[in-house]
């Protein structure tokens, strides 16, 4: 098997490597989810939208979690059954509602990042100071591609 190294050396072999390492951390953080956490990762991806927003209507959190409205709906109807998200109007158009974070929702959200940040942070105590200073340098970098 090729090293990181050599498949690194161009575009196509870094896109691999790194499509392979974020895959693999983005698994190893969902097993570092709240106990109590019963929400899938796409549940949880929408809460956490919600939680950078003031709230968003059910088109606004289907653009952002990239997937059609009415699957959107559906997720939106399980959330707010559970009380983690409510709907309110819309302030300036009455044809739509905004869906916003619920305390429990809010709670939720905060607790999951809580445990899954203290993973994190115990892991990357384990790195050298070069490591680390590499990481914040790529973080944003990687947020960007994230957006793309």
């Amino acid at each position: 098997m090729p090293t990181v190294e050599k498949t690194a050396r161009t575009d196509a072999g870094l896109a691999s490597e790194l499509r392979l390492s974020v895959m693999r951390l983005r698994r190893r953080l969902a097993v570092e989810r709240h106990p109590d956490n019963e929400l899938s990762i796409a549940h949880m991806g929408v809460l956490g939208c919600l939680y950078r927003t003031d709230g968003l209507t059910i088109g606004e959190l289907a653009a952002a979690e990239r997937v059609q409205p009415p699957s959107m709906t559906r997720t939106v109807n399980g959330l707010e059954e559970r009380g983690y998200v409510a709907r309110r109007p819309h302030e300036s158009d009455g044809r739509l509602v905004v869906v916003e974070l619920s305390d429990k929702g809010r709670a939720t959200v905060l607790a999951d990042r809580r445990r899954r940040d203290e993973w994190l942070t115990c892991r990357l105590r384990e790195l050298t100071p070069d490591e680390r200073a590499v990481l914040r340098r790529a973080a944003p970098i990687l947020e960007r591609l994230a957006n793309a």
